[in-house]
């Protein structure tokens, strides 16, 4: 096999090849000379009529189409591509090449425009010049002219020179205070010249389209600072200044301001305000506040007019006028179940309804409130509010009472009047608001509804059967006996109210109650008063703001809008509010904002106010009687706004003047783990009414060794914790008197002391019983029995008629006919009520 075999040998001949010699160079001297050809590269020339290059294929003569010219190696394809490019790089140099003309011309029209605009100026300058150089020569003409004239006539006549000397001499005098007046004017033209020239000057500082475009210039001053400076020159070209009209303000004056602030309300110089009040003997500064009364001197001194506001003037946007009569529609009445717990509220509600709420409460009774919207068959729309019955729900009741047009009162027919049933009729009565009386459970054999209308005679509640106003109705919810009669009853009570609301104007409602939803945020349960409630609007309510992002009513359906007497529930708040606040729409977030901020400043300082001490004294008081007092502090969580307010409410009736119940915190939602550290801290255990803790906040409870206890029903929350602060009282110390024992002789022993011959008369002596020395019926000594003994014998105990020996504990002062009360003490562990 040859070496050369597929391989193409160097050589010097060829087309396009010229050979050279290279000569190398290696280490220590050494040289080698290689010859090497070199490659001229081929241009390809197109024939005269042959296609363009850049057209593949596009006639005979191109390589494309001559295998023979084309260069080795290369496919059609690769070639058709590499004409393409090449096609394209010469379309894009010559699009370059016109740009580079087309901008070299732009370039030349613009340095062509800016010359013309220097000799333009340069021109006007030396026009300018040669003027005032024309006026200076005209001037200096004139003046030799005068000069001339006024210069002697040529030697008169002999006889005529006394005359001249005479008519003469006043011409010295007269000629000086021309050429006084002639300088003067010289001087004024010459610095009127000068400021002529200098004038020039003013338009140095601004900033023109050009100076912009070469980068010269640098910071200049402002267009505005060269406007006052022109109009300065102005009106001292005109003659002084002239003193600009003062520009009377009104300036809005809150109750306190800072100096610098009143200052730029008034437009003045904030130096000239601090001047004006170290004047009024105030050192201030411009970062100080200052009272409304002090800043209201100082806007009357600067001339300008006093607008007095206050903080709580946000609120304006919010208070309406009252509606125009026409405007009004007839509404669905709000009608609120109330009644002691147990009676059937909840039942009596759920057999109008026809559904069976009851049976998904825990323990069987209500512990929220409820609103639900129902339709009768003669088709009127009536709106229920279900209160809970249990004491600890006063505010829920309170609220119900408040919202309502008018009150159900549900009264058992075998039970009677009850604590809360009582509490409702005052809820009603201070609502002003009729009532109609719903004695339940009537179908029971026990039921006597005659005993209900006695009783009720008591708290000044007469029945229309007891020849009174107030309507009463006997039901049952189980038989449905009664219920047609009811709802007639509240249809022809909501007819003598006429009932009406304005559905087109901003809504206005009372939040029913409030929780916080894991999945949701904050839902607020809003009863409707005035107006119509839409998707979109922006409210506030209470401390709360938001924008109403989705609405359900009481059956969870979607719905768009909510007019007067509807209650629906609200997603899209930025916190939970508190029950009861009122919601008003308003026109823009930012008014929504400033209210909301507003109302938790006023809170805020409310709560301050409330928690600091008016005196010194006052304080210390507090603290030494808090000294005597145990606490057990606790953290409550519950589901709703209602709940935590009613359990709050019951903890701070638990306790007397030994102990109390310290609610540290309380909200809405789950247990977080902020409320485990917060318990740990302040070593309280963690309540939680119909919610439960998140893995994070169990897992930090565990480790903390953190308690938390979850309630379902309140009665067995209130219970529990009234017997943990039960365990923080002192245990009760009772006495239980054993016996009596006469002295019947007094021995003195060595080594013990006086030992006192006793007989027992009453009961049993013991040793390890407590003893009081009684002589003529008062207590002389009380202590321990240091010794008892029946004959030589140590006894623990002896019966009643026995002789016994006894010997107190560091006492001696034993005396015949003395009496001996036995007794002991024993701990009664104490319950709180």
């Amino acid at each position: 096999m040859s070496d050369s075999d597929g391989k193409k040998t160097l050589g010097l001949r060829g087309a396009g090849a010229r050979p050279g010699n290279v000569k190398q160079s290696f280490s220590h001297g050494r040289t080698k000379n290689v010859v090497v050809e070199t490659k001229r590269k081929r241009v390809v020339v197109p024939k005269p009529g042959a296609s363009k290059p850049g057209v593949p294929g596009g006639g005979a003569g191109s390589p494309a189409s001559d295998p023979s010219k084309r260069p080795a190696g290369i496919s059609d394809a690769e070639l058709e591509r590499r004409m393409k490019a090449l096609a394209a790089a010469k379309a894009q140099e010559a699009e370059d090449a016109v740009r580079r003309e087309e901008e070299e011309r732009q370039r030349a029209e613009e340095r062509e425009r800016r010359r013309a605009e220097a000799e333009a100026k340069e021109r006007e300058e030396r026009e300018r010049e040669e003027a005032l150089k024309a006026k200076e020569e005209e001037d200096r003409q004139r003046r030799e002219a005068e000069t001339e004239a006024r210069k002697p006539a040529p030697a008169a006549p002999a006889e005529a020179a006394p005359v001249a000397r005479d008519a003469a001499k006043p011409a010295p005098a007269a000629a000086q205070q021309q050429m006084r007046k002639t300088d003067r004017e010289r001087e004024e033209r010459g610095r009127s010249v000068k400021v002529a020239r200098d004038d020039s000057g003013r338009r140095a500082g601004k900033l023109t389209l050009n100076e912009a475009l070469s980068g010269e210039g640098g910071r200049q001053r402002s267009m505005a600072a060269m406007k006052r400076k022109q109009e300065r020159a102005r009106q001292k070209a005109m003659g002084g200044m002239v003193e600009r009209e003062k520009i009377v303000r009104e300036v809005k004056l809150p109750e306190a301001i800072v100096v610098s602030e009143l200052a730029n309300r008034m437009a003045e110089r904030v130096g000239d305000v601090v001047k004006a009040l170290m004047q009024m003997g105030m050192m201030v500064t411009q970062n100080q506040t200052i009272d409304a009364d002090t800043a209201e001197l100082i806007i009357e001194e600067f001339g300008h007019n006093v607008v007095r506001v206050s903080d709580s003037d946000v609120e304006d946007v919010i208070k309406t006028s009252e509606d125009d009569e026409s405007d009004l529609r007839p509404r669905p009445p709000v009608i609120t179940i109330m009644g002691h717990v147990d009676h059937g509220k909840t039942s009596l509600l759920d057999a109008i309804r026809n559904t069976n709420v009851t049976q998904g409460e825990a323990g069987g009774i209500t512990q929220h409130i409820g609103a639900y919207q129902v339709t009768t068959k003669r088709g009127d729309v009536l709106t229920f509010l279900d209160t809970p019955g249990h004491a600890a729900f006063t505010s829920m009741r309170s609220r119900g009472a408040q919202v309502t047009d008018i009150v159900v009162l549900v009264v058992a027919a075998d039970d009677a009047v009850m604590p809360q049933t009582v509490e409702a009729i005052n809820h009603a009565k201070a609502a002003k608001v009729p009532m109609i009386v719903a004695i339940n459970k009537i179908d029971k054999p026990s039921a006597k509804p005659d005993k209900v209308r006695t009783d009720l005679l008591q708290h000044e509640v007469v029945v229309e059967k007891m020849s009174g106003e107030v309507q009463d109705v006997e039901v049952s919810a189980v038989t449905g006996q009664g219920l047609d009669d009811l709802l007639e009853a509240i249809a022809l009570q909501s007819e003598i109210l006429e009932l009406k609301a304005n559905p087109d104007r901003a809504a206005s409602g009372a939040v029913i109650e409030a929780q916080l939803d894991v999945g949701r945020g904050p839902v607020a349960t809003v009863l409707v008063q005035n107006g119509t409630l839409r998707q979109g609007d922006i409210f506030v309510v209470g401390e709360q703001w938001g924008k109403v992002r989705a609405m359900e009513n009481d059956q969870g359906e979607r719905v768009k809008e909510a007019g007067p007497s509807v209650p629906v529930e609200v997603l899209g708040l930025n916190g939970t509010p508190e029950a009861g606040d009122v919601l008003n729409v308003v026109e823009t977030e930012a008014q929504a904002r400033e209210i909301a901020s507003y109302r938790a400043q006023v809170a805020k300082d409310k709560r301050a106010a409330a928690g600091a001490a008016a005196t010194l004294d006052q304080l210390m008081a507090k603290a030494k009687a808090d000294e005597s007092v145990s606490e057990l502090p606790i953290l409550v969580k519950a589901d709703v706004q209602g709940s935590a307010e009613a359990i709050v409410q019951a903890m701070e009736k638990i306790g007397n003047e030994e102990v109390r119940v310290r609610v540290l915190h309380f909200g809405v939602g789950a247990i977080t783990e902020t409320d485990v550290g917060l318990a740990e801290a302040s070593g309280a255990p963690i309540l939680g009414f119909n919610v439960r803790a998140n893995a994070s906040a169990r897992n930090s409870a565990n480790q903390k060794g953190v308690e938390i206890r979850y309630y379902s029903v309140i009665y067995d929350l209130v219970d529990d914790v009234k017997a943990a602060a039960s365990g923080l009282l002192s245990a009760e110390i009772r006495e239980k008197f054993i016996g009596y024992a006469s002295i019947k002789e007094v021995f003195k022993v060595s080594g013990v002391g006086k030992v006192a011959g006793c007989l027992v008369t009453e009961g049993v002596a013991r040793r390890s019983a407590g003893v009081r020395l009684l002589r003529d019926d008062v207590v002389v000594h009380e202590g321990t029995l240091k010794t008892l003994k029946r004959f030589k014998d140590e006894v623990n105990e002896v019966q009643s008629g026995q002789e016994c020996g006894m010997a107190f504990e560091n006492y001696d002062d034993i005396r015949q006919g003395d009496v001996i009360e036995i007794f002991e003490r024993e701990e009664v562990e104490r319950k709180l009520a």
